[in-house]
């Protein structure tokens, strides 16, 4: 029975927020609406009011469940499990690496970052676990928008119009898309002073079970250390790295 101050719209949103958490086929409005008894339009507002909000996302006429859940989850948990799996890999990285290292999700068309390791240099970049980075500007967003993103590029750049950071920033739809193509033929992506002038990063794609890109690992380092020539040797340590917590998570086809 409802509490006393129990809203019955808020109540009916989280119904369907834990139906649609059931499984990831997805479905209809209409479906929502006919298994869970709602009226078609009181389940109308409330998914597009969700879809705005993005807990849900719709995609071809069905409804799925929005990234933005991914981001609440971290922050209702000590951490995911794939952060806690991270956690060794990334310590082992910025050993080999001497440099600042990192973990994002992809979140709400976003990078959202969960764990860090810092380096022990004073001069540091890093954002700080829970910071979301637009995906134009950081070496783990560029990973998402190529390995997961590269049709919906211009979709993306609708929603997050891009913001020109330093003279180096990527802000048209033809430097995106040729940015992404770049880094889905070379296997990572660069922030080369997009972000922060003096700051170069380099991330490389985590992949599930299936596949599929669930995470990036990165690095950021100042240019004087981290140099233009020495990103080919930067970037085979990330991509060792990612590939080594893509094990860790049950995908044994990766190489390094």
């Amino acid at each position: 029975m409802p509490g006393k101050y129990s809203i019955p719209n808020l109540a009916n949103a989280c119904k369907v927020l834990k139906f649609l958490g059931q499984n990831d086929i997805g479905y209809l409005v209409t479906e929502i609406a006919k298994e869970l008894s709602l009226p078609a339009t009181s389940a109308l507002r409330i998914v597009s009011t969700l879809v705005d909000e993005g807990l849900l996302r719709k995609e071809n006429g069905k409804i799925f469940l929005g990234s933005v859940l991914i981001h609440l989850g971290s922050r209702a948990t000590a951490g995911t499990e794939i952060r806690d799996l991270a956690l060794p890999v990334l310590k082992s990285l910025t050993l080999t690496t001497d440099e600042t290292s990192h973990l994002a999700l992809p979140c709400d068309d976003r990078s959202l970052i969960v764990a860090v390791q810092n380096s022990p240099h004073p001069l540091r970049a890093a954002s700080s676990p829970g910071t979301l980075a637009d995906l134009y500007f950081s070496s783990t967003g560029k990973v998402f928008l190529a390995f997961l993103h590269r049709h919906r590029i211009p979709e993306i750049l609708d929603r997050y119009p891009a913001v020109r950071r330093t003279d180096k920033s990527l802000t048209s739809l033809t430097e995106l898309e040729a940015a992404a193509d770049e880094s889905l033929l070379r296997g990572y992506g660069v922030d080369d002073e997009e972000f922060n002038p003096g700051v170069r990063c380099l991330a490389a794609p985590v992949r599930g079970p299936g596949g599929q890109v669930v995470a990036a690992i990165g690095i950021t380092a100042a240019t004087v250390r981290f140099t233009s020539d020495r990103i080919p040797e930067m970037a085979t340590k990330v991509i060792t790295a990612a590939n080594e917590l893509s094990r860790l998570i049950g995908n044994h086809s990766v190489t390094n």
